[in-house]
């Protein structure tokens, strides 16, 4: 049974608050599911390669090898079953969750932790507590209500929370906390961290695979290390099958700047004028900003001419409009509600220690969304691809400049 939520700031899930990038070529829309595969990528010349060595846009020159792959749905499957199975023992929780800026609704990071702590609820029978910090002045009051609330474990959604969590936890040592996108070094912090260059790797290769241009995009939000991640697996994914296409690149705002997090009229601006000229699918990592993209696309396809949004975090797709499923070629999702759920089932069952984990593709802790069925003919190769990052065949980059 779902128990009553206290304090909670429940925003509505808005078309205007789906952020996504990128669009490629296309099969029919299908189902509304999703296969969460985790892989990132580098792409192996010679070899099979079941559902054309081009894909569908006809603009990647390298082949890829699929002989023995999992597929995309095997390996969600075997992940999903792998969560399920797992739950705690232990007395029920009260469980803070300090959301970031745009707090539940926001269709990507907040969202996913979210859904986590939604299933928290009906596996584990946890009590949630959420606060939205709409500033950041409200992140100093915010933890300290959940602190002094006794809610255990607090869960900092997004790297802002760093120094504030760093603070709470050494003077609260008796209470677990945990943040995600950050490493703070305290005895009883959980650091989750992931590999976003791994994810952002497979759907870069999807794009390229389904370009009919060889022309995409990437719009970051804060111009940080953390979104660079997303930009450079995006880069060297798409590189990896199309060596020659061209990517676009821009981000809404410096590090520091909050706002750029919510400016979908600046992504909606970039997004129209790259699509003007020829760029026909776009990746955005910048949280509701992305809604812009996703209009943009929406727009130009309605006018004729097919355009593509890759969305991030969460799979957009089931977040969307019929309208906006249509340019939706995918989703890199990162498992931030894994992280959530893994995070207070391990409190449950009397885990309170700190420490750093790493979700990457092998955990399943990043990886790409299949709803739409826009990738059903490319999933072998990028099935293969992920394969090769799980073996450390390919080493993903960190840095833009190194893809």
């Amino acid at each position: 049974m779902r128990r009553a939520r206290s304090l909670r700031l429940i925003a509505g899930v808005t078309a205007a608050a789906i952020a996504l990038a990128a669009c490629g070529n296309s099969s029919t829309p299908g189902s509304s599911t999703s296969a969460n595969s985790t892989s990132s990528v580098a792409a192996t010349t010679g070899g099979s390669s079941t559902g054309g060595g081009t894909g569908a846009g006809g603009c990647a020159t390298e082949t890829i090898d699929t002989a023995g792959v999992t597929s995309a749905a095997e390996s969600s499957s075997a992940a999903e079953s792998s969560s399920a199975a797992a739950t705690g023992g232990g007395a029920p929780l009260q469980v803070g969750l300090a959301f970031d800026t745009g707090g539940r609704g926001d269709g990507t990071f907040n969202d996913s932790a979210a859904s986590g702590a939604d299933r928290a609820e009906t596996d584990l029978g946890v009590t949630v507590t959420e606060l939205e910090a709409n500033s950041d002045d409200d992140r100093v009051p915010n933890l300290n209500t959940l602190t002094q609330n006794k809610n255990n474990p607090i869960i900092a959604v997004g790297f802002l929370w760093t120094d504030t969590v760093a603070a709470a936890a050494a003077a609260n040592t008796d209470l677990t906390y945990a943040i995600i996108d950050s490493v703070v070094d305290e005895p009883n912090v959980k650091s989750l961290v992931f590999a976003e260059e791994q994810g952002s790797f497979l759907v870069g290769a999807a794009a390229a695979l389904k370009s009919t241009t060889c022309k995409i995009g990437f719009i970051g939000g804060q111009e940080g290390a953390l979104i660079k991640r997303f930009e450079a697996g995006y880069r060297a994914g798409a590189k990896a099958v199309a060596p020659d296409i061209e990517i676009e690149s821009s981000y809404l705002g410096a590090e520091g700047d909050n706002a750029a997090w919510n400016s979908p009229d600046k992504a909606k601006e970039i997004a129209k004028n790259w699509y003007s000229a020829g760029t026909d699918i776009i990746y955005s990592a910048a949280g509701g900003s992305g809604a812009g993209t996703v209009d943009a696309a929406t727009e130009a396809t309605a006018a004729g001419t097919q355009k593509w949004a890759i969305g991030v975090d969460s799979d957009t797709y089931l977040l969307a409009t019929p309208e906006q499923q249509k340019v939706i070629l995918t989703s890199m999702l990162k498992r931030v509600d894994e992280a959530v759920y893994q995070t207070i089932e391990q409190v449950q069952a009397g885990d309170t220690a700190g420490g750093t984990k790493v979700f990457d593709l092998s955990t399943n802790g990043v990886g790409y969304s299949t709803s739409g069925d826009y990738l059903t003919d490319i999933v072998p190769q990028l099935e293969a691809l992920k394969q090769q990052i799980v073996d450390g065949e390919i080493t993903v980059p960190t840095d833009p400049a190194d893809a």
